[in-house]
């Protein structure tokens, strides 16, 4: 089968969506399958290449952040998507369109879809949908709602990432939505035998915005600086500032390191140099570093938002937090880090936990799909 997939963010840049889709087109690819990706280029990465079987086209849309895209470059990307999928499936002719994130490669789809006859499935990770990231998208919401219906309605099916995100979703498009979660491949990665470092370490993984509140990780440690820990947080964004001068001014410089936006692989490297995983988010759909930290076996302290509610057993692998309930973050980071022995069964627990989001499942669970809808099987 061949598969166009759109998506205005795939690695090295973007966030945990990409990487979700990246996963997805390998295993696909493995099984046979050909895949094109159209995407967006940015800083000096290959226009066009091949990622193990998977060719990527990437789109001069007007990308600034590597970590975001503004509203320019989005609209830069559905112009350049529309025409360049055009010559695609002209060349190429694929059998189907799987589209990533109903805004902004939505209405490429759609579009596509109308112009060319084929098919697409729509999959939502969150924010995209209505309401799902209201700091981040509330306000381009209030005036592009009116336009997304069309974009589900005139899919052959929908997916969503977590149970959260597809009641969400079906409060704003009464349509048929499945679930199918993000997936990682165990197999890669492996934690090897579970040890709890001497000094344990904590990372968080992930843009410094207001979604993500990266300032409550700085805040809660500060409290617990009587205890032996290190923290790790990877990523940049407009808050990375101010997280700098909250460490600086709490005296913990020597306890935090900030290495910056890195690519995936060196992201696992960190995750296996660590014990916890922590999240403060405000909103999440299903956190793809949050399934990476249960496949290296991390002890997990997130926020109770979302899809992150898929990834903890409270009290078994880590905890589940009221949303800005501050102390209660710090007091399960305490615990954790103050009692070796609930550390280590914590993190054995998350290594057993991953196998609910072994990548071949998932991968299988799509190849079903799309082999239905090509046959015609399904309706919007």
């Amino acid at each position: 089968m061949r598969i166009l997939v759109l998506i205005h963010e795939y690695p090295p840049i973007g966030g945990g969506g990409g990487r979700v889709a990246q996963d997805l087109c390998q295993g696909l690819a493995r099984r046979g399958h050909e895949l094109r990706v159209l995407t967006a280029h940015f800083g000096d990465l290959s226009m066009e290449e091949n990622q193990a079987g998977v060719v990527v086209q990437r789109l001069v849309s007007g990308r600034r952040e590597p970590f975001r895209a503004d509203l320019r470059a989005m609209m830069g990307y559905i112009w350049r998507a529309f025409w360049e999928g055009r010559k695609v499936i002209r060349r190429w002719k694929p059998d189907l369109i799987h589209v990533h994130f109903a805004v902004p490669a939505g209405p490429v789809a759609w579009a596509l879809a109308r112009s060319s006859g084929l098919r697409y499935v729509l999959t939502a990770h969150l924010g995209d949908v209505p309401g799902g990231v209201p700091e981040k998208t509330g306000r381009w919401f209030r005036w592009i709602f009116p336009l997304t219906p069309p974009i589900w309605r005139g899919a052959a099916a929908v997916v969503a990432v977590s149970e959260y995100t597809r009641s969400l979703a079906i409060q704003h498009y009464p349509l048929p939505v499945q679930v199918i979660p993000n997936g990682v491949d165990l197999e890669l990665l492996d934690p090897g035998e579970i040890q709890v470092h001497h000094s344990p370490q904590v990372v968080f993984a992930g843009r410094f915005v207001p979604q993500k509140n990266p300032l409550q990780v700085v805040q809660s440690l500060s409290g617990l600086r009587h205890l032996p820990w290190h923290c790790a947080m990877v990523g940049d964004g407009p808050l990375r500032p101010a997280v700098e001068a909250e460490i600086a001014r709490l005296g913990l410089a020597e306890r935090f390191t900030l290495p910056g936006w890195l690519e995936p692989d060196q992201v696992i490297e960190w995750f296996q140099q660590s014990d916890i995983l922590v999240m403060p988010s405000r909103s999440e759909g299903l956190p793809v570093v949050g399934v990476q930290a249960l496949a290296m076996g991390l002890a997990l302290v997130l926020n109770q938002v979302g899809g992150c509610i898929d990834l903890v057993v409270p009290g078994e692998n880590g905890f589940l937090i009221p949303v800005e309930d501050s102390q209660a973050f710090e007091q399960a980071l305490g615990k954790l880090l103050g009692d070796a022995g609930l550390l280590l069964a914590s993190r054995q627990a998350s290594r057993r936990l991953a196998s609910r989001f072994d990548l071949r499942a998932v991968v299988e669970s799509y190849e079903a799909l799309f082999t239905q809808v090509g046959a015609g099987q399904h309706n919007p």
